[in-house]
């Protein structure tokens, strides 16, 4: 079956198990992945070394199809793969935040998922501490947050697969990727690039069984017109059909309109200068559209 028609089989089975409770190892679309002909080791944390050697191979030898010398781009955001910087740092970087999970082992209220938009919400790899809009708007709230700046889907899922959420019990999983595979959707196809999200999802709702997820759909970045921009609207746009709050524990986030003008420039004061970032303005609207998502149940 070609990968289009896999991916398109697959669209409705990813979801399927969302409310499912939690298996070991999770299943994903790419069939060599689960059969063990890619990744010598899918779970577990320390790495063997030989998951070691593997993982530190850059990413691109390591896509679904490299094994079999074939190009499979559609499977590659579903597909779990830990990141690379060069060297170690990537996966150094992972450790850390498996140390900060340890630590933090047990009932947390807010579980944060994704790329630097979450991490910039403060992070064990920065200050240590929440920034000011987290701390105003959510100050009782204990928060673990595993954001990993520039990672994709395909790296959430490898470090969920790896220890990196091994010991919590979130009562909410606040989830934002996808912006950073909006680099690859030229081959990928923005299709992909929201079932990344969607496999994301699945696999957090399957750990976390008594946990609900807010899942935010990727914010605006640089302009009308520019190829980014117009790939994470169409990228939203397939996570719609997806349909991922058919599971009730599931609630979608949709800030692009509050970040955005009527003409759909971006509000300049709700962005770092890099026109993808946000700035303490931005974080602040964010929060406080979180707000009413994270209240315990029967306060919203």
């Amino acid at each position: 079956m070609s990968p289009i028609r896999t991916m398109l089989a697959l669209s409705v089975a990813l979801l399927a198990p969302l409310s499912a409770a939690a298996q070991e190892p999770f299943a994903y679309p790419y069939a060599p992945y689960n059969e063990g002909k890619m990744d010598p080791r899918r779970t577990g944390w320390p790495l063997s070394d030989a998951e070691r050697a593997y993982v530190l191979k850059p990413e691109f030898a390591r896509r679904p199809g490299s094994e079999a010398g074939k190009h499979d781009p559609a499977l590659w955001p579903v597909t779990p793969a830990a990141g690379y910087w060069g060297g170690t740092r990537w996966l150094d970087t992972h450790a850390k935040l498996v140390e900060h999970v340890r630590a933090n082992r047990g009932p947390v209220d807010v579980l944060l998922v994704g790329d630097s938009i979450t991490q910039q919400w403060g992070s064990p790899l920065d200050t240590g501490k929440l920034n000011a809009a987290w701390q105003s708007r959510f100050p009782r709230l204990k928060a673990v947050n595993i954001g990993i700046g520039g990672d994709k889907a395909q790296n959430v899922l490898w470090r969920l697969d790896h220890g990196g959420v091994e010991g919590l019990a979130p009562r909410i999983v606040v989830l934002m990727i996808g912006n950073n595979n909006m680099f690859f959707t030229p081959e990928t196809g923005t299709d992909a690039a929201a079932r990344g999200v969607a496999v994301c999802a699945a696999n957090l709702l399957a750990r976390f069984p008594k946990a609900s997820l807010v899942v935010a759909k990727i914010l605006p970045a640089h302009a009308p017109g520019v190829r980014f921009y117009e790939d994470m609207k169409k990228t939203n746009a397939a996570l719609d059909q997806l349909k991922l709050d058919r599971d009730p524990r599931v609630r979608i986030l949709d800030l692009w309109a509050d970040f955005t003008r009527p003409d759909g420039t971006l509000k300049p004061d709700l962005f770092a200068p890099d026109a993808i970032h946000l700035s303490p303005a931005g974080y602040e609207l964010y929060a406080q559209r979180l707000q009413p998502l994270l209240a315990p149940a029967g306060k919203r």
